[in-house]
């Protein structure tokens, strides 16, 4: 894809790449290691070539930004009940079929990125607002990666910390500088399947898996998983038995597992939503497997929402939608009933954001 007229104001240099035959490049951001022609987009759509060198494209530029329950992330054992900053950018560096957020992460427009706002500016917006992170969410931060950064060293400076929401496809180098950075990140693990990443992403399996490895053992990045249940696609028993047993043997029993709900959406409108008895089973089998921490997600299910002991099966932290309904914590995170410790990133205190969902316009500010 070509470049359009855009605004300079937003691009910046990247040094993910390296020039290639017949006056390309490469960018070696990702395992997609799109070849540019001067002029040409990636397939991400917000990096290019331009003057013979990477650029990235929306800096400082946004899709929109919102505060949200941090549990909307999904992040369930990452500081449970505190608001979030979120926010995204247009374009993908995966071309899932199915994407739920497509009119983000799949748009051509430049008419996507209405908001815009220096890395200061969202600290600070969150510092005022009262968030305990920022989110890159959305989209995939992957592909705005020296955004995010920066965005990053802004919020820690001001002792706000940050969320990756993102698919995890990303080479080895950009991925250890930007998880020097990152607080907590929920991976999407679409599949357990190299098939499935083809034929509906796009993309392959192996460099997630090893975006989960390198997270759980070289960081010390707080740790979930997401997978959207598609009917006939990746939710047969077997195929979740595989996965959870690979993340019990790679990742080990703490790293919470949340199996959500498919809608009909963008190119897969011809597939039904996922059952809830489909969740409940998934949720099951992780559980048999070993997991400590298993959920449903996308679906009303106080029972699948919650978190219990591993140990003796008290309800830890109860769920309704994204609302805490209970919180059996003590406030060193371990079990008031039997004290065996709770996986996480907890205060002494949950937060009390609740359910809200508040916009906010940054673009005046």
């Amino acid at each position: 894809m070509d470049i359009e007229d855009f605004d300079s104001t937003y691009c910046r240099s990247t040094h993910y790449w390296h020039s290639i035959e017949n006056d390309r490049v490469q960018c070696d951001l990702c395992p997609r290691l799109c070849k540019l022609r001067s002029g040409q987009r990636g397939l991400c759509f917000i990096r290019a070539n331009q003057d013979g060198k990477v650029i990235l494209t929306s800096y400082g530029r946004s899709s929109g930004f919102c505060i949200d329950p941090i549990e909307k992330k999904p992040l369930n054992h990452f500081l449970p009940g505190t608001p979030v900053f979120s926010f995204g950018t247009a374009g993908c560096n995966l071309a899932c079929k199915f994407c739920q957020n497509w009119d983000i992460s799949k748009s051509r427009e430049t008419d996507t990125l209405a908001d815009h706002a220096s890395p200061q500016q969202i600290a600070l917006t969150a510092q005022l607002t009262g968030c305990r992170s920022v989110a890159f969410t959305y989209n995939d931060p992957v592909i705005f990666h020296e955004y995010a950064i920066d965005v990053a060293r802004a919020c820690h400076d001001k002792g706000i910390k940050t969320v990756a929401v993102t698919a995890g496809y990303v080479c080895p180098e950009p991925r250890a500088e930007f998880y020097q950075h990152i607080d907590a990140a929920n991976v999407d693990l679409k599949a357990f399947s190299d098939e499935f990443y083809v034929q509906l992403t796009g993309s392959h399996l192996q460099p997630v898996l090893d975006t989960l490895i390198y997270l759980k053992q070289e960081t010390s990045v707080w740790l979930e998983l997401t997978t959207l249940l598609i009917p006939g696609k990746n939710d047969s028993p077997e195929e979740i038995d595989r996965m959870t047993r690979w993340v019990i043997e790679n990742l080990g029993p703490d790293v919470p597992m949340h199996f959500s709900a498919f809608h009909p959406d963008y190119k897969l409108r011809d597939i039904p939503a996922t059952p809830p008895q489909t969740l409940t089973l998934a949720r099951k089998i992780a559980l048999s497997n070993g997991i400590h921490y298993a959920f449903t997600g996308n679906v009303h299910d106080k029972t699948g929402e919650s978190t219990y002991c591993h140990a003796c099966g008290e309800t830890l932290i109860g769920r309704d939608w994204y609302q805490l309904s209970d919180w059996n914590l003590d406030s060193a995170g371990k079990c008031r009933h039997c004290s065996t410790p709770c996986a996480g990133v907890f205060e002494a205190r949950p937060g009390n954001w609740g359910a809200r969902r508040q916009p906010v316009r940054l673009a005046n500010a």
